[in-house]
């Protein structure tokens, strides 16, 4: 399909597509980059990867395919890194969270003889790494591509690279995918994160028995308050006009919720909890209930191998702030 892939950035994501490439013969050739030398050396040890190197600049000489994995706050300087070494006629391509942002991001530093296509599949799990990565992590998930140009050959063959991983494929505009996004990942984040934030503030006697009695809605806000800490940074600053228009409206609904409690409105709850009931029955038809699971799944990274992806990159001066 391609002649060469390069990888920029061989976290979660990156390493499951290098699996991905490797195992369907996507590409003659796979070059991963990482500017962290110790993600670096476990690709390589673990086969995922043709070459990898810590030069972004150089990794994408000659490739037909580039695909950014990093965290969206270091879009910028990859995209500084890579300019001038695009081969004429590549695609360009990412799997971040947040479009707008991001196509505002790299596109000062793309050519226009590059096809430029954005795309995000929604998959995933709390694990960081490439030893977190496996085949099919993306299959029967959704991928939503926003193209900045419009070639629909590149399209196609973009498209048809996700199908192969397994992925269902979508085309919208960035500015609905970060509003949609928004709602049915970035603000769950967001509420996992704060509830969790809100057991560790408790006095220590009732923290420990929250971590003790710990019931299975709990453990689930814990699983996604795991996520890595650098890229949902990034992700809540670079979307934070559609997530904040979400949240403002959220609000509005947990105050509704508090009144109802207040006042015993027992037929307004039995209501409302009824129709979110539906919802995810709705979730369940449409098949994207579960997390696609690895055939053999690697183990949790020991302490101090933790979120190698993002350690990768957090430090990226200013990037956040920029967002």
């Amino acid at each position: 399909m391609f002649k060469q892939v390069t990888i920029i950035g061989l976290g979660l994501i990156g390493s499951s597509l290098a699996r991905v490439i490797g195992q369907h013969k996507l590409a003659t050739k796979l070059i991963g980059a990482d500017i962290s030398l110790r993600v670096c050396e476990k690709a390589l040890a673990l086969g995922i990867v043709d070459e990898v190197t810590p030069q972004i600049s150089d990794s994408v000489k000659n490739s037909d395919l580039v695909i950014i994995c990093v965290p969206v706050g270091a879009y910028e300087s990859v995209g500084q890194a890579i300019q001038g070494n695009l081969q004429e006629g590549a695609i360009i391509t990412d799997v971040g969270s947040v479009k707008a942002e991001a196509i505002k991001a790299l596109k000062p530093f793309l050519s226009s003889n590059i096809a430029f296509i954005p795309g995000h599949p929604i998959a995933g799990t709390e694990h960081s790494g490439p030893e977190a990565g496996f085949v099919e992590l993306f299959t029967g998930r959704w991928t939503i591509l926003t193209p900045v140009r419009q070639d629909e050959a590149d399209i196609e063959k973009l498209r048809s690279f996700w199908e192969v991983a397994g992925a269902k494929v979508e085309v919208m505009t960035p500015e609905h995918h970060d509003m949609v996004l928004a709602i049915t990942s970035h603000l769950p984040h967001l509420i996992a994160y704060t509830i969790v934030g809100t057991a560790t503030s408790l006095e220590t006697e009732l923290q420990s028995e929250v971590i003790k009695y710990s019931a299975s809605g709990f453990r689930d806000f814990t699983r996604i308050a795991a996520s890595d800490p650098t890229m949902w940074r990034d992700i809540m600053l670079t979307n934070k006009e559609a997530l904040l228009d979400i949240l403002q409206r959220f609000s509005e609904d947990l105050s509704e919720m508090q009144k109802a409690i207040r006042r015993d409105k027992s037929e307004f709850l039995f209501d409302y909890f009824s129709k979110t009931r539906d919802i995810r029955r709705q979730v369940i038809a449409a098949g994207q209930a579960a997390q696609p699971q690895a055939s053999s799944y690697a183990p949790e990274p020991q302490a101090g191998e933790q979120a190698l992806e993002s350690q990768s990159y957090q430090d990226q001066p200013g990037k956040a702030k920029q967002a």
